[in-house]
């Protein structure tokens, strides 16, 4: 969200199930946020556009529901964009399929931040916007601090799917 805009975004919205992630996108700069679990969330969120749908839409959770989500959301013409890594298969109803060619956006993918050569200019691009502020860090992106001697414990969490958020694994807390 902070990315978009950074890069010139006029407007931008932020979709979750929890509340306290919307909170925070709003505090971090985002326009609005929706929650996806309302029951009229879709109708809520296009309004937002004049029911013209977003001209962007960034999909990061890899989750089949938002995938489909992400093309009910964008405008015609529009560009979306999938981060997020899928565990699932993902099929399409006709309806769905004719969405998508009546809409004719642009389907593209992006695989976080590997860049050749190491560093990539994502990563210089990350040190100055934190520098002049426009990046701005929040403690609460961080789900939890696991010291390096114990991220055996990181591994299980994310094997049992017990991480909800980001993982700090501190190499100073031996």
């Amino acid at each position: 969200m902070q990315w978009a805009k950074i890069f010139g975004a006029k407007k931008v919205v932020v979709f979750d199930i929890n509340n306290e992630r919307l909170d925070l996108a709003k505090k971090l700069g985002s326009d609005n946020g929706i929650n996806t679990l309302d029951e009229n969330f879709m109708k809520d969120a296009l309004e937002l556009t004049d029911n013209r749908g977003f001209d962007y839409v960034f999909e990061t959770a890899g989750n089949t529901i938002t995938m489909k989500m992400a093309f009910e959301l964008a405008a015609n013409k529009a560009n979306v964009c999938f981060i997020g890594t899928p565990t699932k298969e993902i099929t399409f109803s006709v309806k769905e399929w004719e969405q998508m060619n009546r809409k004719e956006f642009n389907l593209t993918g992006s695989w976080m931040s590997y860049s050749a050569p190491f560093p990539g200019k994502e990563w210089e691009l990350t040190a100055h916007y934190f520098k002049t502020g426009e990046l701005k860090f929040d403690e609460s992106l961080i789900y939890k601090k696991i010291p390096l001697k114990e991220i055996s414990t990181a591994f299980e969490m994310y094997k049992n799917n017990q991480v909800k958020g980001k993982l700090l694994i501190d190499s100073e807390a031996l």
